[in-house]
């Protein structure tokens, strides 16, 4: 079959069939093997897959990118069994993978994805699910028009100290929590990703299939490998990097899918580097609660300091800190009992004096009572959870951790921020039409036209 036929026929859904039934018979087969396909080698992919690759019965059996220097590497790490591809089509075709997992840069998810689905595998998919909204819907469709495990990469859904997060504020444990803040802050001064020439691309580099749905632009090494993300053509800056891992796990600890408005500010202030996203981006949320009301969030992204809060406990270890004070990354839940503030390794809470409606004298004295107990989690990094909860998945039929419903709304909810930014006023989300009220301009920015011939979806 040639690569357009089979295009268009996973389209259609007329491989479907067939290339499903050979996956789940060879998964629930005796060994209960499941192979995977790596589409993107780079750093964060490679990261991932050594971890996908411990969980007993997986292997990769295929490696796809379109530098050829990457997936010459990844064919070494994967062995010499694994089969090698610059185009991921031709990955696509092969009946021995059970699951694709995708580490491209943001803005191939989507197509990647759908086509998978059509193809029959089932996906891994980074953070963020998708480039825009409208993408991101498109893969939801697609997986469950085709019925596969679709997996988003944010794994803080895996991780059990969260889990205890969302019990404690959920119970009511920490009151009332009206206001939530969350930042990343990272300090890329004074070059950020700096600022070159356009010149030729580099050898064995297909830049115009790496390109794809975005705009076509001459090579520049800015745009390429890790530092895309500085560029709204393929990503979406830290708000979308970070910013959704973490938006991610507010809407999972206060349990709500999506913001009723969203406003924001920031720009270009320091960094003279190439890139076109913000270095300061202050966004606040307003959301509703059909039980307890609504809260408001406070989200900020910052290239130019690492600090981000202060308060470290002693001997107490927080993600991502390089000093003896800072909190570079972080979420603070404000209750009427207390404050507990968590990150990807762990949380603290603070607890609220039980008399709060002191007089000057009884300020001065030390407090003997409380709202509630203080208390120390330590967690850690469970990205490794993540993956072997997507493999179970693919074996049970069971719907994963971060489904990829969660994920586009996530990731909705961090692209929405941008456009805030972007259109510069105050807009109000309608969840159920995933649209804004009454503001077309803004309504532009969801979604974007693919560039030919890339327009595969």
């Amino acid at each position: 079959m040639k690569r357009r036929e089979f295009i268009n026929s996973a389209i259609t859904g007329a491989t479907v069939v067939s290339t499903t039934a050979l996956s789940y018979e060879r998964i629930v087969g005796a060994n209960d093997r499941v192979v995977v396909g790596l589409i993107g080698c780079g750093g964060r992919g490679r990261q991932v897959a050594d971890l996908m690759r411990k969980v007993p019965g997986a292997e990769y059996g295929a490696v796809c990118d379109v530098y050829e220097t990457n997936a010459a590497s990844a064919q070494t790490w994967a062995g010499s069994s694994a089969k090698k591809f610059n185009d991921f089509r031709k990955l696509l075709e092969l009946k021995e993978v059970d699951a694709v997992h995708i580490a491209t840069p943001d803005h191939w998810h989507a197509a990647i994805t759908v086509l998978a689905c059509a193809a029959g595998k089932d996906v891994y998919v980074e953070k963020p699910l998708a480039h825009n909204v409208r993408e991101g819907r498109l893969m939801v469709e697609a997986a469950r028009r085709y019925k596969r495990i679709v997996q988003t990469g944010t794994q803080h859904r895996s991780a059990p100290h969260y889990r205890e997060v969302q019990q404690i504020i959920q119970s009511g444990e920490l009151g009332e929590v009206r206001f939530v803040r969350v930042w990343n802050y990272s300090n890329i001064t004074p070059n950020g990703v700096g600022k070159y020439a356009d010149e030729p691309a580099p050898e064995g580099l297909d830049w115009d299939f790496y390109l794809g749905p975005a705009p076509k632009v001459p090579f520049n090494r800015s745009r390429f490998l890790s530092t895309f993300r500085n560029f709204y053509d393929y990503a979406g800056g830290t708000m979308t990097d970070y910013g959704t891992h973490r938006l991610d796990t507010v809407q999972q600890i206060m349990g709500v899918e999506a913001p009723k408005t969203v406003v924001a500010t920031g720009g270009k202030f320091t960094l003279k580097d190439a890139g076109d996203v913000p270095d300061m981006l202050q966004v606040t949320y307003e959301f509703q609660h059909p039980k307890n009301g609504g809260f408001i969030l406070s989200y900020e992204s910052c290239n130019l300091n690492a600090h981000g809060a202060g308060g470290r406990t002693p001997g107490f270890n927080n993600y991502g800190a390089r000093g003896a004070d800072d909190r570079p990354h972080g979420e603070a839940y404000y209750g009427t009992n207390g404050t507990l503030i968590a990150d990807r390794i762990g949380f603290e809470i603070y607890p609220e004096p039980l008399k709060t409606a002191l007089t000057a004298k009884q300020r001065s004295q030390p407090i003997d009572a409380w709202r509630m107990q203080p208390k120390r989690v330590q967690g850690r990094d469970t990205t490794d959870l993540h993956t072997l909860n997507f493999i179970e998945c693919v074996r049970s039929r069971k719907a994963p951790n971060a489904e990829v419903e969660i994920g586009h709304r996530s990731t909705a909810t961090s692209h929405l921020g941008n456009i805030a930014y972007r259109i510069g006023r105050r807009l109000t989300w309608d969840a159920a039409k995933e649209d804004f009220v009454a503001d077309a301009e803004a309504s532009k920015l969801l979604g974007r036209k693919a560039r030919k011939p890339w327009d595969l979806i």
